[in-house]
Order: C-alpha cells, then structure tokens, then sequence
C-alpha cells in the first residue's frame, strides 16, 4: 500500500492550484458555507484555517475577523494571495507551513478549521495533535472531509482509487470513528453536508492540554 508523502502532495497540488476553484469551487460550496456559519466568528476572534489552499473561503469572513490560512502548497497560497492583496481592512495572513508541524505557540487561536484536509497530509493524527495544541482551551475545532464510505459502490470506487493517492493528492478512504477516537476530545455535532451527503463536517470543544 503507498503512504501519502509531503512531497507527492505538493507536486500534486501545484497541477490543481490553477484550477481549483474551478473544479472543485461549486462542488464544495455548501460544506464551507456550513463550517463558517457553525464557527459564527464575532469580531476580535482569532481564527486558524488549516490547508487553505487557494484561499477560496477567504471573502467569507467579515474584515473584523483574524483568520490565519497555512498551506504546504506554494502554489495554492499563490492563487490565495488575491483574498488578500489590496485589501487593507482584513485581518488576514498566509503562512507556507507543514500543518503537522506548526510554528505557532500553544493555545495561539479560538477556532481552528480543516477543510477537505485530514485525508490529504500524510499523518492526519499528528494533524489533529497539532490542531488541539494551537486552540485555546474550551475553543472550537471543525474538521470537514470524506470519510471511507461502507455502501458497496463508493466503496468500490476508494478500493480502485487508493493505490493512486500520490498522484491525486489524497486518500480516498479515511475512517471516521478512528480520527474521532484519536482526536481525544468531545465532539458537539456531526452533520452530512455536500452532494448526497458524501462530506462530514466534525464540530469539536478542545479540552485542558
């Protein structure tokens, strides 16, 4: 079986950065738009958005909130970068950074999100280590991603898809129960969300450190 590596996932990002939004824009809509109405930001809140990529939910956030964006994929940041270029008046910044290893210190923001992310790093329980470390106790984590689907045909379609996960840039198969088991900390809410319910969004409170 092939791991997913940082390396792999760069390269394949850099053949989507171009056209992401364009393919995958419309298709993820109503997933994003439902993470940003659950995380309800009021002004003054400091808002960690992990993988980023090209910044599409950016203009979905009110000027008056901090949001931080971190991408591994130069080339998605790139793209990113027309969110946040020329507008003065948002409280927004773009780091290059390894999502599993983060720079930032302890206890740094009051929501932390992933959107469409767990299944694309190679170690997404050290993703989620990272994610708990950098929020504020009793703050919010929203995961957003598919998880392994068990009715017979997408399962079919991740079997076939999953010794290809280096060349698209993610795994197509990812246990739900395993990530919440492994994120250690109790979870508020679990809803379907995108075409046919195929996408899960997380809602979690982290706990004392």
């Amino acid at each position: 079986m092939l791991n997913m590596d940082d390396e792999a996932i760069i390269k394949a990002y850099k053949r989507y950065a171009r056209n992401y939004d364009l393919i995958f824009g419309k298709i993820f809509e109503h997933g994003r738009r439902q993470i940003l109405k659950k995380m309800n930001c009021r002004s003054g809140d400091h808002v960690l958005e992990v993988g980023i990529g090209t910044g599409i939910t950016l203009p979905f956030y009110s000027d008056h909130v901090n949001v931080t964006g971190i991408d591994i994929s130069p080339d998605m940041l790139q793209v990113a970068k027309k969110y946040v270029n020329g507008n003065k008046a948002a409280k927004k910044s773009l780091f290059l950074m390894d999502a599993q290893q983060m720079s930032f210190a302890d206890n740094s923001f009051d929501k932390v999100a992933a959107m469409y992310v767990v299944s694309v790093v190679p170690d997404p329980e050290a993703l989620v280590a990272e994610m708990k470390r950098v929020c504020k106790p009793g703050g919010d984590i929203f995961i957003l991603n598919h998880f392994s689907n068990h009715n017979l045909l997408p399962k079919m379609v991740e079997t076939v898809m999953l010794p290809f996960r280096n060349l698209i840039g993610f795994s197509p198969r990812l246990s739900m129960d395993w990530l919440i088991k492994n994120m250690d900390i109790p979870v508020v809410e679990v809803d379907s969300v995108n075409l046919f319910g195929y996408w899960t969004l997380i809602h979690a409170k982290n706990g004392d450190h």
